[in-house]
């Protein structure tokens, strides 16, 4: 009975099974980067004092896939904190990618007026304030003044930490964020593990 070519060489089997391995793997981090979730550190204290500097997010991409599949363009909840590949992003000066929370939609009229958002739409023509169901979060007056209407397929966002310049946001030369830009919503914090928490 004559040897198969593994038979003959062991390590060339060895080595072969390696590579397969290998490849396995980076095929499956991609994969579950791409459509499954992804992992992001905050820095800066921008969403203080919901997020700090270091901590360690999971963002869910399932909804994004999902509305991708439905040939859809995902469209976050008001209110939910998202991560978001920077429009504005410069190669070695500003970072890449951001996280803030949602505060108005595609047609809606945003205000900022004695510290507060206000937000206009059909169903409130008079006006309401977005963070009301956000349970205390942010907890910061909000600095600046604008008064603008959102573009289609874009979204307002805004940072927790709201006072002065400490947040780059939609109101302070961010600008509003394409809708194709969004990572997915932050699932949850998983480091440090003494303040893991879902969001």
């Amino acid at each position: 009975m004559e040897l198969t070519f593994f038979q003959r060489h062991p390590l060339a089997k060895d080595i072969f099974g390696i590579i397969i391995f290998i490849s396995c793997v980076i095929i499956g981090t991609i994969f579950i980067n791409t459509f499954i979730f992804r992992s992001f550190s905050v820095v800066g204290p921008s969403m203080e004092k919901t997020l700090y500097t270091d901590d360690r997010l999971i963002v869910n991409r399932l909804p994004v896939t999902w509305a991708q599949l439905q040939n859809k363009t995902y469209v976050p909840e008001r209110g939910q904190i998202i991560v978001f590949k920077n429009p504005k992003y410069t190669a070695g000066i500003s970072d890449e990618y951001i996280v803030k929370r949602v505060i108005a939609f595609a047609g809606e009229r945003v205000t900022l007026k004695d510290g507060h958002y206000a937000v206009y739409n059909k169903q409130h023509p008079n006006g309401f304030d977005p963070d009301d169901a956000n349970h205390g979060e942010p907890g910061s007056p909000t600095s600046g003044s604008v008064d603008s209407t959102v573009p289609d397929n874009e979204l307002f966002v805004s940072g927790d930490h709201r006072q002065a310049s400490y947040s780059y946001d939609s109101r302070n030369g961010l600008g509003t964020i394409p809708l194709y830009d969004v990572v997915g919503p932050v699932g949850i914090r998983v480091f440090p593990f003494d303040k893991i928490r879902t969001f």
